[in-house]
């Protein structure tokens, strides 16, 4: 059964990524990164890291991807011929399609020979663990608090940083 969602949430994040590059509509593309980050965080899951998958779902799905689609959708400019069908496409010019694909291919074959002539086998026991949760906040609130508190105390700084370069400074109004 594991294996059947393994290679199920497998082909979801293949597909999508297949359906992203193929994709002339940006905001097909951008749904399609969706379901790719959902089955990467899916794969996080199975593969005993939880703490990464709902990281991915919360951070790329809930932040990345949200802002993506929001700039796309305030972006768009609308273009000066009447013709419906082209909004929110990518042109690219056929010399650059065809070096693309190329290249592309010619990494996929070097990826795929350097997994097939691997030798996978599991050394050592099996991770038996039920979450990585627990560990995780166990550990930021005891042996890591100093590094976990300078990293919130950066990010409050960064965000008073924005906020003040983001206030109006017109002496006029």
């Amino acid at each position: 059964m594991e294996a059947a969602a393994f290679y199920g949430f497998s082909v979801l994040s293949i597909a999508a990524a297949f359906f992203i590059l193929f994709s002339r509509n940006l905001i097909y593309a951008a749904f399609a990164l969706f379901l790719t980050f959902l089955g990467v965080a899916a794969l996080y899951v199975l593969a005993g890291a939880d703490f990464l998958g709902v990281a991915q779902i919360m951070i790329y799905v809930g932040g990345i991807l949200v802002l993506l689609i929001f700039g796309i959708m305030l972006t768009h400019k609308p273009d000066k011929r009447d013709n419906a069908t082209a909004h929110n496409k990518i042109e690219i010019p056929t010399k650059r399609e065809i070096w693309g694909f190329l290249l592309g291919t010619g990494f996929f074959v070097f990826l795929g020979r350097i997994i097939f002539l691997s030798d996978f086998k599991m050394a050592g026991n099996s991770n038996n663990s039920k979450s990585t949760i627990k560990t995780i906040g166990v550990e930021l609130m005891t042996s890591h608090l100093l590094p976990f508190e300078i990293a919130g105390i950066l990010l409050l700084v960064a965000l008073v940083g924005a906020a003040y370069l983001a206030l109006n400074r017109n002496p006029a109004s």
